[in-house]
């Protein structure tokens, strides 16, 4: 199971792109994900087809231009050096629009979908505006940006956050679902990791991935040591822990969305392991947290 569900870096090519996750690859309805790579001066053109889009940099700077029955809107998306050294920009593209990505020096850019009905107007998010959290305590402890988060960005269906775990700890726990639909409890989403991380001393770093059934013919189970690159899709089912070895942060980037007609994240805690949120008070935050914080507003 766990190679239907775990994409090692450049199992997942489609295009131009070094990572093309879509719902008929994945065998979904909704979430997508694409890595584009774009050599200094590179240009790439695509169709936002029946899905909205969030681009953002994972290392460099782009113009994004965007055209629909709208008109036509460009950005200057200012990025950054690397997923570990600070919190990027993004540009929202609607569905049903031709969009142009350009970058005079290189980098590497994001593009998190998700099929959708409602056509949004293009727009841009400025890193500043980025909520940045910090969750859980000891060694369970992450940083959350939240660029695409219900509730901080919106979106038709679109939820997508990146989350930085510093090497040694644990983060997706307690283990969660989020594959039933309970009204005010649990919402369906299915979702996507990418991830990367952080060398030490030219050695590229690694780290663990769990996704277990949660049973009723939901019954996705992966274990997978994963790499810079490396992609894992989760229909359903408890995921967590994601494990990040000592020495070398891990950086994962999740893109959800699903059919509920509310665009929220309502997730239940695996019941053996819920206990563990209640330990959080009694304990600090990994001091070396938050490894970067949002741009003041200008």
């Amino acid at each position: 199971m766990t190679t239907a569900y775990h994409l090692p870096a450049g199992k997942a090519l489609g295009g131009p792109y070094v990572v093309d996750v879509n719902p008929d690859k994945a065998g979904w309805g909704y979430s997508s994900l694409r890595v584009l790579e774009l050599p200094p001066g590179g240009s790439h053109a695509f169709s936002t087809g029946d899905s909205e889009w969030i681009a953002l940099s994972l290392n460099g700077s782009c113009t994004v231009d965007t055209t629909d029955d709208f008109g036509h809107t460009a950005f200057e998306m200012h990025g950054r050096d690397s997923v570990f050294s600070g919190v990027s920009d993004f540009v929202y593209m609607p569905r049903d629009a031709r969009t142009t990505i350009t970058s005079a020096e290189g980098g590497r850019f994001a593009l998190t979908g998700a099929r959708c009905t409602r056509r949004l107007p293009a727009r841009y998010g400025p890193a500043s505006s980025v909520p940045v959290e910090l969750r859980g305590t000891g060694n369970s402890s992450r940083q959350v940006n939240n660029f695409g988060a219900a509730g901080v960005f919106e979106c038709d269906k679109l939820i997508a956050v990146e989350v930085i775990t510093p090497g040694g700890n644990w983060s997706s726990f307690p283990p969660h679902k989020h594959d039933e639909h309970r009204p005010g409890e649990e919402s369906v989403l299915e979702e996507i990791y990418y991830f990367e991380f952080a060398d030490h001393e030219s050695t590229p770093g690694l780290g663990y991935q769990r996704v277990s059934p949660s049973g009723q013919g939901r019954n996705t189970d992966v274990l997978a040591e994963v790499r810079g690159g490396d992609v894992v899709l989760i229909p359903d089912g408890w995921h967590g822990p994601s494990m990040a070895v000592p020495g070398h942060h891990m950086y994962y980037l999740n893109v959800m969305a699903g059919p509920e007609a509310d665009r929220a994240w309502l997730i239940c805690d695996h019941p053996d392991h819920a206990w563990v949120r209640g330990t959080w008070p009694e304990q600090p935050v990994d001091p070396r947290l938050p490894l970067y914080t949002a741009p003041e507003k200008s």
